[in-house]
């Protein structure tokens, strides 16, 4: 891009059902960890602002909650209404569904796109996963007769295929704008909400179906020094029980989980990190304040 072509700037809300691959797509475009991500439905509870600047374009990516039917769960209501709302103000909506496989919950997402006035790119993910991508050709031509889609765009989020491609389209689309954010910025969440997030994601991963869902984090210190960065966290659990799985063994589960967070939240702040955690009943953690 050269820079006598006009500053563009624009939101993008990438949607989709849970488990296409929404925030990995988003790391992968960043460069940059900051969405959470696991092989359960649900790990994004609310919409994460991911910022992309390049010479005269600056993407605002929206990741936001999985979509799906099944909302019995006051939460999983929440957070697809949440999703809902990002759509309301963006300037193009990125449609993720995963290559040759299209479901219920695709379809009842795409009633719902037909009703907004902003132009979908389809984005078809995990092509890597597909070996005969013959097959792919049959599925391309059924997902273009859906809906006149801006784009459709296979990629692999996971290896990075084909994403510049979805981001030169998105740019294309964009409004002619100044920059929102600064140049250097990649979200505008706090550093304690990032702590909180990758703490979480280590939760969701070490623990079985339910408990991730119930739990809370919350950052109690953040003190960053020329070198060193000390956080101070807590796991609110629910009841007792959930606190005594989360800890494990003689404090095993916890200490892995504290390691695991640690090491991704000094490789998004680039210094080292003195993490202390910390789990609680709710009940208890009420009574001391």
């Amino acid at each position: 891009m050269q820079n006598s072509q006009p500053v563009r700037c624009g939101t993008i809300a990438i949607i989709g059902r849970p488990n296409v691959g929404k925030s990995t797509l988003l790391n992968k475009i960043l460069g940059e960890k900051l969405s959470i991500t696991s092989a359960k439905p649900q790990t994004t509870r609310q919409q994460i602002i991911g910022i992309k600047t390049r010479e005269n374009i600056q993407w605002i990516y929206i990741d936001t909650p999985g979509l799906h039917q099944q909302t019995r769960r006051r939460l999983s209501r929440e957070m697809v209404r949440d999703a809902m709302s990002a759509l309301t103000k963006v300037d193009v909506i990125g449609f993720v569904v995963e290559a040759g496989r299209w479901t219920s919950e695709d379809e009842a997402i795409l009633e719902r796109l037909k009703r907004q006035a902003q132009p979908v790119v389809l984005i078809l993910n995990k092509v890597d996963k597909i070996k005969d991508k013959t097959r792919l050709l049959p599925f391309l031509a059924a997902c273009s007769e859906k809906m006149a889609f801006l784009a459709i765009i296979p990629l692999s989020a996971q290896k990075g295929d084909n994403v510049v491609e979805l981001e030169k389209t998105v740019a294309e689309r964009l409004p002619i704008a100044d920059f929102s954010y600064p140049a250097d910025q990649f979200t505008n969440h706090s550093q304690g909400f990032l702590v909180a997030e990758f703490i979480r994601e280590k939760l969701i991963r070490a623990l079985h179906k339910e408990i991730p869902y119930q739990l809370t984090v919350v950052i109690e210190q953040f003190e960053e020094q020329a070198k060193l960065i000390k956080i101070n966290a807590v796991i609110l659990a629910e009841r007792p029980g959930q606190k005594a799985i989360i800890i494990g063994k003689k404090g095993a589960l916890l200490k892995k989980i504290g390691t695991d967070a640690r090491l991704d939240i000094q490789r998004c702040f680039g210094k080292k990190i003195y993490l202390n955690l910390w789990v609680k009943v709710k009940a208890e953690s009420s009574k001391e304040h």
